[in-house]
């Protein structure tokens, strides 16, 4: 038993460093798959809202989700009452393209993979303390087995996992957290501009329609 505790507390740091990896690769992989969905959002918005009037022109380099946005109010608009009837009238013959588009609005998959991602940041202080309970378990178990008089030596044997253990979690959440910090603007953005666009579909499609005699586009 105590043989095996000690592999397990001198494996400890390294399974909390390759945990920490495995997480950063996650957080990457959500980052690239928002900036996927920000993409193929602007480009159908882009699609559906070109050659309307009183178009909202953005510098290309501008933030994707500034770029939603001005797309969004731009449909607002042109579903004015008042508005340019030529405008409606476009819009009326492009819905089709949010339809197409629509397989991108779903967020919950994204949502449930960013939550687990963040929450289980608080685990690396845990994960910490626990491989510092068994590098001290360890060196009990260690000193029961020899059966010295005293437990101090096996513990002080232990005690560089001990320490390396506890400074492994408490890096890496420090590091996750303030990587989340950084993405976690974004993420939430991509789920606003998802609620944001979803709320427009349904009313462009709406109105639009009704505006046709209640027939749909085609």
């Amino acid at each position: 038993m105590s043989q095996y505790l000690s592999q397990l507390s001198g494996l400890s740091t390294f399974l909390i460093t390759l945990a920490c990896g495995a997480h950063l690769f996650f957080f990457f992989v959500l980052w690239v798959w928002s900036r996927r969905d920000l993409r193929r959002i602007a480009s159908s918005l882009d699609d559906f809202t070109r050659g309307l009037k009183h178009r909202s022109l953005l510098d290309s380099t501008g933030h994707l989700s500034d770029q939603i946005e001005a797309f969004l109010a731009d449909v607002n608009e042109t579903l004015d009452p008042n508005a340019n009837p030529q405008d409606r009238k476009i819009l009326s013959e492009r819905v089709h393209i949010l339809d197409e588009k629509r397989r991108y609005l779903s967020s919950h998959f994204f949502e449930t993979c960013y939550n687990i991602c963040r929450t289980m940041i608080e685990a690396y202080p845990l994960a910490g303390v626990l491989g510092t309970i068994l590098a001290m378990g360890a060196a009990l178990q260690l000193n029961a087995a020899s059966e010295t008089s005293s437990a101090i030596n096996a513990i002080v044997s232990h005690f560089g996992d001990a320490i390396w253990s506890t400074f492994a979690g408490l890096a890496a959440a420090i590091l996750l957290m303030f990587l989340n910090s950084i993405l976690e603007t974004s993420f939430l953005g991509l789920v606003e501009n998802r609620r944001h666009v979803r709320d427009t579909v349904v009313r462009a499609k709406r109105e639009l329609t009704f505006a046709n005699g209640g027939e749909a586009a085609p």
